[in-house]
């Protein structure tokens, strides 16, 4: 399938290939490619979850997906135990600026946007029309976790409480990639069923958004907070 050449593609550039300074500009371009793609096959806007009538559920969605893992973060983060798992090195070292930059415009114009239109617009239209919806929910979300196998490689050298789970070396790294392929295909249901209910890709783009974004945020914030603790 035409489109599922086009995902493995994007994949590895965006990983392997194109340089920090122009993923934002490669992610919208392969956005507005795979929804070229899904209108070449038949589909229609408000099949692919763009209808613009299905805006406002899929807003209201969004909004209360927001406020959820707003309140779900504050309350990991008030314990020591569980506000290790926030905790990614790579994310403490970034200035204020910077942490703006990708959590207000990276992670929701590139990461969320090209994810959103890739698996819960276009590979779900495409696969319901020809098998059914759940078989779309369960393909959808498998490729994507499975596009999640590169970005995951040495997660676990960055966070501290996921090491600490799966230890060090060849291992510790399989196991970090199998675990991000599981927990994302399980999050792609969730966002696929989202998307449903709704019409609209917007909703599952506002619990994505709030699981990377906000993530960074209380990350940030939790780092640099030790940080101050440890100054003299």
């Amino acid at each position: 399938m035409v489109v599922i050449v086009a995902i493995v593609v994007i994949n590895i550039v965006n990983n392997r290939l194109a340089p920090q300074s122009h993923y934002l500009l490669w992610s919208f371009a392969s956005s507005v490619v795979l929804i070229a793609i899904g209108l070449l096959d038949g589909n229609s806007f408000t099949d692919m979850g763009l209808g613009w009538w299905f805006y406002l559920s899929g807003f209201i969605w969004a909004l209360a997906s927001i406020g959820l893992v707003t309140a779900f973060y504050v309350v990991v983060s008030l314990f020591k135990k569980t506000r290790q798992a926030l905790k990614d090195d790579s994310i403490g070292s970034l200035s204020a600026g910077k942490l703006a930059f990708r959590a207000l415009v990276e992670v929701p114009f590139g990461t969320v946007l090209l994810e959103e239109i890739a698996f819960r617009a276009v590979l779900f239209s495409m696969l319901a029309r020809r098998f059914g919806v759940v078989w779309a929910i369960v393909i959808s979300s498998l490729m994507f976790g499975i596009w999640h196998v590169l970005p995951s490689i040495g997660t676990h050298e960055r966070n501290p409480a996921l090491g600490s789970v799966v230890g060090k070396g060849l291992r510790a790294n399989i196991l970090t990639v199998v675990g991000s392929v599981l927990v994302t295909a399980v999050a792609g249901v969730l966002f696929a069923l989202m998307r449903i209910v709704s019409g609209s890709v917007i909703a599952p783009m506002g619990l994505h958004w709030a699981t990377n974004g906000l993530g960074y945020g209380f990350s940030w914030v939790i780092l640099r907070g030790r940080g101050r603790r440890r100054s003299p």
